[in-house]
């Protein structure tokens, strides 16, 4: 399954009704599957079923063999058998990600879900062999097959890619119960969590809200209002602690048993693995933000609070806007057309391709309850095209979600070219991809601003997005990792 890129880098805004915010879009994930019932998804689910199992028969056990066959092995047949299951997989999950995200309150769509899961799972159990098995095979023999077998040498980034997991992996049958096991305990756990969440409702002022109202109240530009919508998030929060507990505290449980039994030495090491970035480069990089606190957020945040009118601020204060900032609903057709103008300033080709996600309905925009909250990318698989969910509310972050989500999306349009299993990403690189994308925007609007108090806010609000993406983000690693750690001791 390939990864869902998004964020929450602040609640978007509050309480528009659907006029101000014009016709939002709501995605048609029928390039996929037509529905829940379409008997191409019934007949894709036993096809990768059978053919997972047929490919394990075929292969398991020869790889090592095929390799020193030089110009004659079968490597790279195997590999483009592989990738054709792991795109028809990764189409099949992908749906039922994309139609769960879009009301996980439905039972319908859960049960669809977790079927799904389940199935998949059980199918992939039976490809584990392969990666593991080529893993197996010594550095010499594989350059060999590499370069003499053309379909094989295709995949050269992919194969030494992989090759970077085998210190860590472990015997067949413990990686098949890893892997088997992973449906009823972490994935479980995660899933308890989004539906837990999805449930929540938020008494502000007498009014019962979801999450993404409750969170937008945060950015009301009266003081009262934020205070107000900040307890009521907390009592919400405080009631389902137990819950919230047990659920890191096993999850956390759940990391340091697979660690442990992998040979990671450090709580961060298999993250940075997944990433492909040294253990060094991110403590060289969380040293330094960290040590920038005081001239970066702590600057800011005084003389944010200086411009509010305050001593301190309360921590319901974070995201206010200025009183410079523009209070008028922004719709959907400008924020399309404030997009695709920055894309189109600096390539053409990069707003084409963004321009077809809204032509296409490949974006889910409005807020409804039981939907994911928050935003992502899902880069699906190369044979359909990504699919972008938001929580659109009409504010100029929204706007910049909106372009940090598309940049995403370009990206995985442009990647599709390499295939089911080189198109992917980490997140290291995915990221600079929606950031650009989010930078083009915020520029593109900076320069056709020419209020000098319109562009004091402007340049603020991106102070607080970058932040966010910075400071922030080590704030969070620095506390996951004390999580970790008390969790182990």
């Amino acid at each position: 399954m390939r990864m869902m890129f998004g964020r929450r880098l602040a609640a978007p805004a509050s309480g528009q009704g659907a006029a101000e915010l014009g016709d939002l879009p709501e995605w048609n994930l029928a390039d996929l599957y037509a529905g829940m019932e379409a008997p191409e998804l019934k007949r894709d689910i036993a096809k990768a079923a059978a053919d997972a199992i047929a490919f394990e028969t075929r292969w398991k056990g020869t790889l090592a063999a095929e390799a020193g066959r030089g110009s004659t092995g079968r490597l790279g047949e195997a590999l483009v058998a592989y990738e054709a299951l792991e795109e028809l997989i990764g189409r099949i999950v992908s749906y039922a990600g994309l139609v769960y995200a879009g009301n996980t309150a439905d039972p319908q769509r859960a049960k669809l879900y977790g079927d799904i899961q389940e199935k998949m799972t059980d199918a992939s159990a039976h490809l584990l062999f392969f990666a593991l098995e080529l893993n197996l095979i010594e550095d010499a023999a594989i350059e060999s097959a590499l370069a003499a077998d053309s379909a094989f040498g295709h995949y050269r980034p992919w194969v030494l890619d992989l090759r970077m997991d085998k210190p860590y992996q472990l015997e067949d049958r413990v990686e098949q119960l890893f892997h088997e096991k992973s449906i009823t305990g972490r994935g479980a756990w995660n899933r308890l969590f989004d539906e837990t969440m999805t449930d929540l409702r938020f008494d502000v002022d007498g009014e019962e809200l979801t999450l993404e109202p409750a969170l937008n109240r945060l950015q009301d530009a009266d003081g009262e209002v934020r205070r107000r919508a900040s307890e009521a998030l907390a009592a919400t929060f405080r009631k389902s602690l137990r819950t919230f507990t047990l659920i890191t505290n096993t999850l956390a449980k759940d990391k340091e048993i697979s660690d442990r039994w992998r040979g990671f030495e450090d709580i961060a090491d298999s993250r940075h693995l997944a990433n492909r970035v040294e253990r060094g480069v991110v403590d060289a990089l969380a040293t330094a933000v960290r040590a920038a606190y005081p001239r970066l957020s702590h600057r800011y945040y005084a003389m944010k609070a200086r411009w509010l009118g305050m001593d301190v601020m309360n921590h319901w204060d974070r995201n206010a806007p200025l009183p410079e900032t523009p209070q008028a609903v922004i719709g959907w057709d400008e924020a399309r057309n404030t997009v695709l103008s920055a894309y189109q300033r600096f390539s053409p080709e990069m707003a084409e391709i963004a321009r077809t996600f809204f032509d296409r309905n490949w974006i889910d925009a409005p807020v409804r309850p039981g939907k994911s909250p928050g935003a992502f990318a899902h880069p699906t698989v190369p044979s359909a095209h990504p699919y972008v969910l938001l929580n659109y509310m009409g504010k100029p972050r929204d706007v910049m979600t909106l372009a940090h989500e598309l940049g995403h999306d370009v990206h995985q349009v442009l990647a599709a070219d390499q295939g089911a299993l080189m198109a992917s990403t980490p997140l290291t690189l995915a990221e600079t991809a929606s950031v650009f994308g989010e930078m083009l925007t915020f520029r593109s609007l900076l320069e056709q601003t020419t209020d000098r108090r319109e562009r004091k806010a402007m340049l603020a609000q991106k102070v607080e997005d970058m932040i966010n993406t910075v400071v922030r983000q080590i704030a969070f690693y620095e506390f996951e990792r004390k999580v970790h750690a008390e969790r182990r001791n």
